[in-house]
């Protein structure tokens, strides 16, 4: 048994996807102590946004852990009842189980051990060095030095479609902007409107470009885009993008097409379940960027890797046709296997459309408006998924070429470059307008470690000049 925990807690250090990467700071006190007093306008309270995975989640009945521990009162994918709860129903009419989130994921219990990863708190000691206090989790480790600005974590269900939890975003917004206002009233500073600056990693990100973007717009139903309003970025100053999968990520795919296990002694997540996720289609890389080719024939492209017909003829997803059993334990009350295959298909299509609206919506060239800013932060040192080999017909996938990034996100993908597409340019283009771009020599998971990466953030956020009046 010792040996089995020491392999899951080695494991949690290789978690590709990211989503616990947060800021190890350097000692930021003599440096950052002047701006941080000055509650100048400019000094904005933050909002943290985690990535895919980044934020623990619960079932609100039986307070069953859904994502955060492994062994032991969690919900196992690999029983019945714990894939009902991991998985989201198939069927609009039907609610899949009351699982809320619970906080950014801090640490995770393995068989009844509390393993501190300490990602959020190392959050917490660098915004906490330069004037910040988290007002929703409070540490006693974390010297929060007299007088503070305000900083909040977004915790939010990473299943669901990143336009949903925009929606969700823009209300924590707006009551963190009240508290703020009252806060400041309190502490007798002068009043002013309250505006925001995102840090953001991984999947936050897309999150984030969405809520800028859209506001709190949901998808249409009709199939269109919605109305570039930039009625997020009304709230956002500043928007710290880290990592961000911008073009999507090639490990998203395998996890679609495979399933995945996240690290050594964790269980088995199966494709099937991980396809009922609406942000994991969202994930998936642009086909027009060549991120995927034919098995049989290399130098021929896949034209759309999001079509539906491709995905029950390669047999990926929900379209599996030998997991009759796990489909029939996600779709208890439905006994004629017939149905519960078709309801799998149409759900599959749903989200597989649905994705490819999101990534047009984000895909739309189109710059913030006066007065709101997009940096990056990115890793470009770490061989990465690149060029996926497909064979429509067996449905297997595998890496078919590896070029720069973190290990989980392209370098080209974090920039959105869409040099990469079909009409190559001699210069870079991206939908995306970016302030100011800084390139970390550090994997997906662990960039955040690098004193430069916290320094960088905390620079930005107190002191690198904004251009614009408040």
């Amino acid at each position: 048994m010792k040996g089995r925990n020491l392999s899951v807690t080695v494991g949690l250090a290789l978690l590709v996807t990211g989503c616990l990467a947060t800021l190890v700071p350097p000692d930021f006190e003599d440096v950052y102590d002047p701006a941080a007093a000055d509650h100048h306008p400019e000094r904005n309270p933050v909002i943290v946004i985690p990535g895919f995975l980044g934020t623990r989640l619960v079932d609100a009945a039986s307070e069953t852990v859904v994502w955060g521990a492994v062994g032991g009162g969690y919900a196992d994918p690999s029983t019945p009842e714990g894939a009902r709860l991991v998985a989201l129903s198939m069927r609009p009419e039907v609610p899949s189980p009351q699982v809320v989130p619970d906080g950014v994921l801090d640490s995770f219990r393995i068989r009844g051990l509390s393993i501190q990863l300490k990602p959020y708190v190392h959050t917490l000691r660098a915004l906490g060095a330069a004037g910040y206090r988290d007002e929703d989790l409070t540490r006693r480790d974390v010297n929060f030095r007299g007088e503070h600005l305000n900083s909040f974590q977004f915790a939010y269900d990473w299943r669901r479609g990143n336009a949903e939890n925009a929606k969700r975003l823009h209300e924590l917004i707006l009551e963190k902007a009240a508290y703020c206002r009252a806060d400041r009233k309190r502490r007798g500073l002068a009043e002013s409107e309250v505006r925001f600056d995102l840090i953001s990693h991984s999947m936050g990100g897309l999150l984030a470009r969405y809520y800028l973007r859209y506001g709190p717009q949901p998808l249409p139903e009709d199939g269109s885009l919605p109305e570039l309003t930039w009625a997020g970025a009304r709230h956002i100053e500043r928007a710290i993008l880290v990592a961000p999968p911008n073009a999507g990520a090639g490990k998203a795919t395998l996890h679609l097409t495979q399933g995945v296990r996240h690290a050594p002694g964790f269980p088995f997540y199966d494709a099937m379940i991980n396809g009922t996720f609406p942000a994991a289609y969202e994930l998936l890389p642009r086909a027009r960027h060549g991120a995927y080719v034919d098995a049989r024939e290399p130098s021929r492209r896949l034209d759309s890797f999001l079509d539906p017909e491709l995905w029950e003829r390669a047999g990926w997803g929900l379209a599996a046709r030998d997991r009759e059993e796990l489909l029939a334990w996600l779709l208890p009350d439905v006994d004629d296997p017939g149905e519960r295959r078709r309801l799998a298909l149409a759900h599959q299509r749903r989200l597989l459309r649905r994705a490819d609206q999101f990534q047009r919506a984000l895909d739309l060239p189109a710059s913030p408006p006066a007065g709101t800013e997009l940096f990056l932060i990115a890793g470009d040192s770490a061989p990465t998924a690149a060029v996926l080999a497909v064979d429509p017909e067996t449905g297997e996938v595998e890496v078919a070429r590896r070029e720069v990034g973190d290990g989980s996100v392209l370098r080209t993908s974090a920039l959105m470059d869409e040099r990469l597409g079909a009409a190559r340019t001699p210069e870079p283009r991206s939908p995306i307008s970016w302030r100011q771009v800084v390139f970390i020599d550090r994997r997906h998971s662990r960039m955040s470690i690098d004193p430069a990466f916290a320094d960088r953030v905390v620079y930005w956020l107190l002191e690198a000049p904004r251009p614009f009046p408040v």
